[in-house]
C-alpha cells in the first residue's frame, strides 16, 4: 500500500509508456519488502529543468534518464560518478541531503551480462554502432580493461568521433571503421556487441548485421535488442555453436545497478527478470 512514508523513485522520458522499468522495479521493491514506488513521469524537453529541480521538494529519492534527456540533465545536477563524467550522459539519479549525483549504468549492465558468460579483462572485442548505447558500454569496456575495442558502424565518420573521443580520455588500444570491415574484425575477436536496433520487434526478421559464416565458435555473441529475446543475430550465432547473451540481460542489470544506489540493497535480479518475462 503506498502511503505518505512510500519512497518514490521513477523515470523521466519521452515518451516513458513502453518502459519496461517500472514492473521490474515494482516487483523488486514488493519482494524485499521496501516500501518503495517506481513512477514513469514523462517530461517535456522544456520542462527537464523544472523537473530535476523540483524533485527533491517532491520528496523523490531518485530517477532513471531515458531519451531524449540523457545529456540535458547534466547542466542541473550537483555530481557525477566517473562513467557518467567519461561518457557525457546520466541514466540514474540519487537525491539527498548532498544534493543530486549522476551515475550512467547502462555500461555497467552490459558488462555483468557479458561477465555471466565470459570475463572481459584482456578480451578483444568488436562493437556494431557508435549511437548513445555504444559509448556507454564503449567507456565501460575500456574501464573494465578489455585488450582492445573496434568500433564498427555504417558511417565510418561516426565510429572515429567516438574513437577519438574515448582516446582523448583514456589510454586504451582502440580503432574504428566501416561495415566492410566488419568480417575481419570478427575473426579475431573474442567478444561481439551489436548496440544497433537491427532486428528489434516489430521488425524481427531484419537481416542481421552479420551472417553465421562471419562468426566462429569461441565467439560470445551480445544482441543489446531484448525484444524478441532472441534475435536473428543471436540465432545466427547458434549456429555455429557461439555463446549467446540476450539484451535483456543488459537490461536487468542496469536496472539493478540503479536500485543499489537508491536503496543501499542488492537487487533480486531473477525477481525481475521474471517481471520482464511475464511482460513480454
Amino acid at each position: 500500500m503506498i502511503t505518505g512514508k512510500t519512497a518514490v523513485v521513477g523515470l523521466i522520458g519521452n515518451p516513458v509508456g513502453h518502459s519496461l522499468s517500472p514492473p521490474m522495479h515494482n516487483a523488486a521493491f514488493e519482494f524485499l519488502g521496501l516500501d518503495y514506488v517506481y513512477v514513469p513521469f514523462q517530461v517535456e524537453n522544456a520542462l527537464i529543468e523544472d523537473a530535476i529541480k523540483g524533485a527533491p521538494s517532491l520528496n523523490i529519492r531518485g530517477l532513471n534518464v531515458t531519451i531524449p534527456h540523457k545529456t540535458s540533465v547534466l547542466k542541473y545536477l550537483t555530481a557525477l560518478d566517473k562513467p557518467a563524467e567519461l561518457i557525457g550522459a546520466v541514466n540514474t539519479i540519487k537525491f539527498d541531503e548532498k544534493g543530486s549525483k549522476g551515475y550512467n549504468t547502462d555500461g555497467i549492465g552490459a558488462i555483468r551480462a557479458l561477465e555471466e558468460v565470459t570475463p572481459v579483462k584482456d578480451k578483444n572485442v568488436v562493437m556494431v554502432g557508435a549511437g548513445g548505447a555504444a559509448r556507454a558500454v564503449a567507456f565501460q569496456l575500456m574501464l573494465s580493461g578489455v585488450e582492445s575495442l573496434m568500433i564498427i558502424n555504417r558511417t565510418p565518420e561516426k565510429a572515429q568521433r567516438l574513437q577519438q573521443d574515448i582516446e582523448m580520455k583514456l589510454e586504451v588500444n582502440i580503432s574504428s571503421g566501416g561495415l566492410e570491415n566488419l568480417r575481419s574484425a570478427v575473426s579475431n575477436a573474442d567478444i561481439l556487441i551489436d548496440t544497433t536496433p537491427r532486428g528489434m520487434y516489430p521488425h524481427a526478421d531484419d537481416h542481421p548485421v552479420l551472417s553465421a559464416d562471419m562468426m566462429h565458435g569461441d565467439l560470445v555473441v551480445n544482441d543489446l535488442v531484448y525484444n524478441p529475446l532472441e534475435t536473428v543475430l543471436l540465432k545466427e550465432a547458434e549456429k555455429v555453436g557461439a555463446k549467446t547473451v540476450s539484451g535483456l540481460k543488459m537490461l536487468i542489470y542496469q536496472g539493478a545497478e540503479a536500485f543499489k544506489i537508491w536503496t543501499g540493497k542488492e537487487a533480486p535480479v531473477d525477481v525481475m527478470e521474471r517481471a520482464l518475462l511475464n511482460v513480454l
